[in-house]
């Protein structure tokens, strides 16, 4: 097996992934960086974020509001030093940004142009009309570009992390256009591969978030957090869950239901304003979790419009007209006629909420390092945590900027410090991890398929793990999970080539999301309370008492994972009543 020697290795080359790796560049010009990806890295997941990102830039705006407006839209599951970093930092990372080259939409004195989003009570996210985090992407991938020491490694898939002396110290990956195995060895290693949003069935996810380097930690012995928070947003295409970005809210965008009604006055999001008026505090630019809830009880009281497919409500862009729709939501416009054959210059648009984003993930502290020695995280597959249990719209694109800087400094410093490994060790180890995937391909074929496994997979998260979830429908699916893990060790790969062999790679991204479904599931099982995105029939209310607690989910082999607690870190906002009514204070 050939062996590539680097001082830090990547898992990832989206935002967090290239930002580290940029940020490690900058450090030391003579460091050998490893930026290692399943996709090309324009086609990594961030370029599909539409709306913006936050950052206080504005004189009516303070790191205050910004503080407040995240610890609460997050229902105080956040950890509050981290989101004190974050906020300070996500400015610098946007400026930074701007002098790289991203288009920012301008005001007319050519400041930058800032948008409400939902659940922010003043103006912040900047934006690239809806293109944001493409351009984002384009900008980072553009800037890594200038640095020689970073080595590119397109389509390897990465599988195992090799651990030695209480520290990790490389990984294992497939070249997916040979089939041969490559040992990456590295003084330090970021995970930056995205979340998992496709265990679900109904999801803004492209088909890479399956969960890969989530799964890696967690195997490896690094706790998942707060896993059981899963973001649905309110605006998915009801044929296939594309997104409809926040940004139709945020420049005005209404939200009807069959009768025409702008049902969220009745949900505790304010009184009706005038259309085209939004008022920030109020109605559809409520938070994600509430938005979506409030959708959910429209359609069960049977106030929805009836499509070809299921269930919607109407979202009602028309009033904004031709000129401001080209300017500021031309991709939404695209898609939405390319989609549907909706053009919502002149007629509204059916949606309906779709899985978009995981809360939880890879444990990390601000430091971006998680519980094992050499391991680091950043973006949507770590949990720091400053999205709680609902991330605010606008914050993940900061997010990725601020905690990869961070993570690729962190790495830096941990590989500086770090003698040699064990060659014997890491080799045996990534023999064995080899010797895993030829026993895929030698094996008699199985009688599982991998479509079937997954389909179950989805359907069972769906049902048990969706916006609203019962203990009956927990116990279902964490039984459904534990039997669909254990019927994965028979599942047939049919394909026996070499070159790019997607039956395998599948096999590999299932094995991944059934890991951290179960994750999912079993934390969601043992939180008795309703929060944020996690929502009980059977308990209502927030139980700050018992569970204003970071769950923390280890993997336990076949058996369901084990559920620790952590305390969430409070400093200087204790837990309130979330409060999006508009009612002056």
């Amino acid at each position: 097996m050939e062996t590539i020697q680097a001082d830090v290795a990547i898992i990832g080359a989206g935002g967090a992934g290239l930002r580290a790796a940029i940020a490690l560049a900058q450090a030391d010009p003579k460091l050998r960086i490893a930026l290692v990806s399943k996709v090309y890295p324009m086609r990594s997941h961030t370029c599909a974020a539409e709306g913006g990102a936050a950052g206080v830039i504005k004189a009516d705006d303070s790191m205050k509001q910004h503080f407040d407006d995240t610890v609460g839209g997050g229902d105080w599951m956040c950890d509050q030093d981290a989101v004190e970093y974050f906020i300070h930092e996500a400015p610098k990372e946007l400026t930074q940004l701007e002098h790289w080259g991203c288009p920012w939409n301008r005001e007319a004195d050519g400041s930058v142009a800032v948008r409400p989003f939902g659940g922010m009570k003043i103006q912040r996210t900047w934006f690239a009309a809806d293109k944001s985090g493409f351009h984002i992407l384009h900008t980072l991938f553009q800037t890594s570009l200038q640095f020689p020491n970073i080595q590119r490694y397109d389509e390897f898939f990465a599988t195992d992390l090799l651990v030695d002396d209480g520290r990790c110290q490389g990984f294992t990956a497939i070249e997916m256009r040979s089939g041969q195995m490559r040992c990456f060895r590295a003084g330090a290693v970021i995970i930056a591969g995205g979340g998992a949003g496709r265990m679900f069935p109904f999801n803004t996810n492209g088909a890479i978030k399956t969960g890969d380097g989530m799964a890696m930690a967690y195997r490896a012995g690094v706790p998942l957090k707060d896993m059981e928070f899963v973001q649905y947003h309110p605006t998915g295409l009801p044929n296939t869950g594309t997104l409809l970005t926040e940004a139709c809210r945020g420049e005005g965008g209404v939200l009807l239901n069959k009768d025409n009604y702008r049902f969220l006055q009745d949900y505790g999001m304010g009184p009706e304003t005038p259309v085209g008026k939004p008022q920030l505090k109020t109605m559809e630019l409520g938070p994600r979790d509430r938005v979506s809830q409030s959708i959910w009880h429209e359609i069960q009281k049977g106030r929805a419009v009836k499509t070809p497919w299921g269930d919607c409500v109407w979202l009602d862009l028309r009033h904004l007209g031709e000129k401001k729709i080209n300017e500021r939501l031309p991709f939404v416009r695209d898609i939405c006629i390319s989609y549907l054959g909706i053009d919502p210059v002149k007629e509204m648009v059916p949606i309906r909420p779709v899985v978009h984003y995981m809360m939880g993930g890879i444990h990390t502290d601000t430091r971006a390092a998680t519980t094992l020695p050499g391991l680091f995280a950043a973006g949507e597959c770590a949990c720091v945590s400053i999205n709680g249990a609902n991330r605010l719209g606008s914050n993940s694109l900061v997010e990725i900027l601020v905690f990869g800087h961070r993570a690729g400094l962190s790495a830096l410093e941990h590989a500086r410090s770090m003698g040699p490994g064990n060659d014997a060790a890491l080799t045996a180890q990534a023999d064995d991890a080899q010797a895993k995937i030829r026993a895929l391909f030698l094996r008699k074929p199985g009688k599982e398929s991998i479509s079937g496994l997954r389909k179950e997979m989805t359907d069972t998260m769906e049902e048990g793990a969706g916006i609203y979830r019962t203990q009956e429908g927990l116990d279902k699916t964490c039984d459904k999970l534990s039997d669909l893990r254990r019927r994965y060790g028979d599942v047939a790969l049919n394909d026996k080539t070499n070159v790019y062999n997607t039956d395998l790679l599948s096999a590999l991204e299932l094995g991944s999301m059934l890991d951290c479904a179960e994750a999912v599931a079993v934390s969601g099982r043992e939180r008795k309370e309703s929060r944020g995105a996690h929502q009980r029939i059977d308990f209502t209310a927030r139980d700050d008492d018992k569970y204003l607690r970071h769950s923390m989910a280890y993997y336990n082999g076949l058996l369901p994972p084990r559920i620790d607690y952590r305390d969430v870190v409070i400093t200087t906002s204790p837990p309130g009543v979330r409060d999006y009514s508009g009612a002056k204070k």
